[in-house]
This record gives structure tokens, C-alpha cells and sequence, in this order.
């Protein structure tokens, strides 16, 4: 079921790739968790039935909601007897230090979904999700035709919705 062709989905990232991460790395404070968290919040958010109903101007607000549910849900894991966590009252500065074996426990989960894509799919989500790099150094970097990268970070968010799912069930 494809909902969007491999630009559109291109373009989404694009577009709301920095001040998502901007806003993730505000809320958490480390730099390796706010890859993690917007690698996570794209695949969800992607993979979402009813994204194709959101305008356009409003997907920024939406990934950063889906982001802080994530973020909130990351929390409460770490908090002994899933107390309510009010997260504007939280000190980032005092959420950086995370408990090391969560954040342990939360890498390798992404580390294993990640090592379930083949190899060019990892690379195009490392390169295009997590680095930022554009679609054009991207190819460069591949040594692949920027119509071969769309098609890649296409394919390799849906895998990679689908196995988080799968791994989450």
C-alpha cells in the first residue's frame, strides 16, 4: 500500500528533518538518543494510515507530537511503577544522563531493526535520516543515481516501520 511515491516521501524528510532533530535534541539532550528518537518518530509516523489526511504545513507538528509520545514513553519506561511523568517540568540537563542499560537496551533495539535491512538501506537511512545528507551527496556517496536513493530511503523506512512493529508485538 503505498500512500506516498518515493519524493513526497523524500521531500517530508527533507523538510522537516532539521527542526524535528532540533526539537528531539532540545527535549533529550544527547545527540545519540535524538538520532534514535527521529529515526523512530519518521518510521512511525510514515508508516501512519492517516498521515496522507494531514496538510502538508502541518507535518512538522505532527512528527514532533509523535516524537514526544516517544520521548514520554521512554520516560515512563525508566520511571519505577510508571508514575506520570510531567514533562515540562523536567530539567534536560538532568534527563541527559540517562540510565545506561535503558539507553543501552533502546540502541541495540534500533541497532537490531536497522541490521535487519540489507545493506543499502541501512547505508540510505545512516546517510539521508541521520546525517542529513541530501539526496544528491547521498548518490555521490553510494555511488548510486539519485532516482536509486529515493527508491532506497522509500523502501528502507517502510522495512523499517514494519520490523519495529513486528518487534514490538
Amino acid at each position: 500500500m503505498n500512500m506516498y511515491d518515493t519524493r513526497q516521501i523524500e521531500d517530508i524528510c527533507k523538510n522537516t528533518w532539521e527542526p524535528l532533530y532540533r526539537y528531539i535534541y532540545y527535549r533529550v539532550q544527547n545527540r545519540e538518543e535524538a538520532e534514535d528518537i527521529t529515526q523512530e518518530t519518521y518510521a512511525k509516523s510514515l508508516s501512519y494510515s492517516k498521515l496522507k489526511d494531514i496538510e502538508p504545513d502541518k507535518y512538522i507538528a505532527f512528527f514532533k507530537t509523535v516524537a514526544l509520545n516517544i520521548i514520554r514513553d521512554k520516560w515512563r519506561k525508566n520511571k519505577k511503577g510508571g508514575n506520570k511523568v510531567n514533562i515540562e517540568a523536567i530539567n534536560p540537563m538532568e534527563i541527559a544522563v540517562d540510565d545506561a542499560i535503558e539507553k543501552a537496551n533502546q540502541e541495540l533495539f534500533i541497532n537490531n531493526a536497522l541490521k535487519k535491512l540489507n545493506d543499502d538501506q541501512r547505508q540510505v537511512i545512516e546517510l539521508r535520516i541521520i546525517k542529513g545528507y541530501s539526496v544528491s551527496e547521498t548518490a555521490k556517496i553510494m555511488g548510486k543515481t539519485e532516482g536509486n536513493i529515493r527508491v532506497l530511503q522509500y523502501r528502507a523506512l517502510k522495512n523499517l516501520a514494519e520490523i519495529i512493529d513486528e518487534e514490538k508485538e
